[in-house]
């Protein structure tokens, strides 16, 4: 592995960016976007290819076979001059894509990693009547349905950024790319392709990650970090079957109300705040920096992008704070608690007069960038189930957790090369942000290729909705993203 570049790029890699035509990138990205991506785009939102986390029976259903299927044809198709790809699949495990494109006329001896993944969330409810998560619909420039940026899109894009260098010639270093169907269900099938490809992968340099957001669609955004995430399923039982809830009530204490009470252990129900300090850091000062830089970018639009409901007197719910540096603060570098699901409860039409036996509860909680998830799951497991209100049978049963990312320190290089792709794409400096989620694959990453730098970015901006209803990716913004990725290839020492 060569050392980190702290210096700008060399002469070579400068002059190969030089001699990019960027008008002509443009143009073909734009076209390229049109007849051959939105199409294949369309065709995989039709797709119910969710992750296996919520689709015990990916294997069966076939859905996840399938777009890997059509998204390896799709790359095929392009002819890239020494491509190599291979879907590779072990045994009981989600499919995995791995390709290869030869450096051409570069003397780098580092290879640059493409990620992305082609499984998706589940349908969740309350789409538009004229939208659904399966039926994809192109208005104002916005690809409706389930999946397109979050994160089909991905493999697509990467591809035909490398397809705009090559029908130029220009000169680019090793290009390697993973695309796994496993990331919305942390990825715990990745890990054992990634050692199996270790040895393929080379001598990464550089990790470009199309899986996250923007802050606005103005200009280029580069994620600087992600939250971890722990979560499980709460059950508190008090009784074997339902009974009466007049007779009972008042003597059998509501599972409803031990739960509030153990998850006050958790939560200030009143300010949102995790209570452990085990779930709490410091934030970087540079990151706190970034956040006060991108908060004079966006300012209240980092809140007012989100579907609020109507509130009292007209109003609208209110945001946790109206201060854009807390609001930025509190999804990138605090904790949080999401209910995300029961059981337990009867639907409203079948809620008879019933002092019910259990309730249940999905709880997902996500951690800052540098808590370790291994050790506050074991802390949360202790903390719900330790001595129990009244005794109640209460068992919490943990997911699979994943660490958050950090980014490590930019080179001056690629800080360069970032604001003037952005520059060129979208005639505006690069923007830095954190981001609420999580994507697992980072921190294994970081670890296996220590001395490499990462391009976190994506397409998921202002109102794209990933994991919820209406999710669209924002075509305009992905087609100036690809032009970008691909004149950052070019610009790669």
């Amino acid at each position: 592995m060569n050392q980190t570049r702290t210096d700008a790029p060399d002469d070579a890699s400068a002059s190969n960016a030089a001699t990019l035509d960027l008008g002509s990138l443009s143009r073909f990205v734009e076209s390229h976007w049109d007849e051959e991506i939105v199409p294949a785009l369309s065709d995989y939102i039709a797709i119910p290819a969710k992750s296996p986390a919520y689709d015990t029976q990916w294997s069966e259903h076939g859905y996840l076979e399938r777009v890997m299927r059509d998204a390896a044809q799709w790359v095929e198709r392009q002819q890239v001059a020494g491509l190599k790809l291979e879907v590779i699949r072990l045994a009981g495990r989600t499919p995995v894509m791995f390709f290869e494109v030869p450096a051409r006329d570069s003397a780098s001896t580092d290879t640059i990693l493409l990620y992305g993944h082609l499984d998706k969330q589940p349908e969740f409810s309350g789409w538009r009547n004229d939208l659904g998560p399966w039926t994809p619909k192109l208005e104002d420039g916005k690809l409706y349905g389930r999946g397109g940026a979050d994160d089909g899109y991905a493999v697509y894009a990467a591809l035909t950024a490398i397809v705009g260098l090559e029908k130029q010639h220009t000169p680019h270093p090793r290009l390697v790319g993973i695309i796994e169907t496993c990331e919305e269900s942390g990825s715990f099938d990745l890990l054992p392709y990634v050692d199996a490809l270790q040895t393929r992968l080379g001598s990464v340099g550089l990790v470009i990650c199309l899986d996250s957001g923007a802050g606005n669609y103005e200009q280029l955004w580069m994620t600087t970090s992600l939250r971890g995430v722990i979560g499980g399923t709460l059950e508190v039982r008090v009784l074997d079957e339902g009974v009466h809830s007049g007779d009972a009530s008042g003597v059998v204490p509501s599972s409803f109300r031990i739960m509030r009470q153990v998850l006050d252990r958790l939560e200030d129900s009143k300010t949102g705040r995790l209570l452990p300090e085990s779930f709490h850091c410091a934030v970087p000062p540079e990151r706190l920096a970034q956040a006060q830089a991108t908060a004079a970018i966006l300012g209240a639009e980092v809140w007012k992008r989100f579907p609020w409901a109507c509130g009292g007197d007209g109003g609208f719910t209110l945001p946790t704070s109206d201060d854009p540096v807390e609001v930025l603060l509190n999804r990138t570098w605090r904790p949080t608690l999401s209910v995300t699901g029961a059981q337990g409860l009867p639907a409203l039409g079948d809620a008879g007069n019933v002092l019910r036996p259990r309730t249940e509860f999905k709880l997902s909680v996500r951690l800052p960038p540098l808590v370790d998830a291994t050790q506050a799951i074991a802390e949360l497991k202790r903390l719900l189930e330790f001595d129990p209100p009244y005794h109640a049978q209460v068992i919490f049963k943990p997911d699979p957790g994943a660490t958050g990312w950090n980014a490590p320190v930019t080179a001056e290089w690629l800080n360069r090369a970032l604001d003037q792709v952005s520059l060129s794409a979208f005639d505006a400096p690069c923007g830095y942000i954190g981001q609420g989620g999580t994507i697992p694959l980072m921190n294994t990453l970081e670890k296996g290729f220590p001395k490499a730098q990462f391009v976190v970015c994506g397409v998921l901006g202002p109102k794209s909705n990933a994991h919820g209803p209406n999710e669209f990716i924002h075509i305009p913004y992905a087609k100036k993203l690809t032009q970008a990725i691909a004149q950052l290839i070019a610009l790669t020492p």
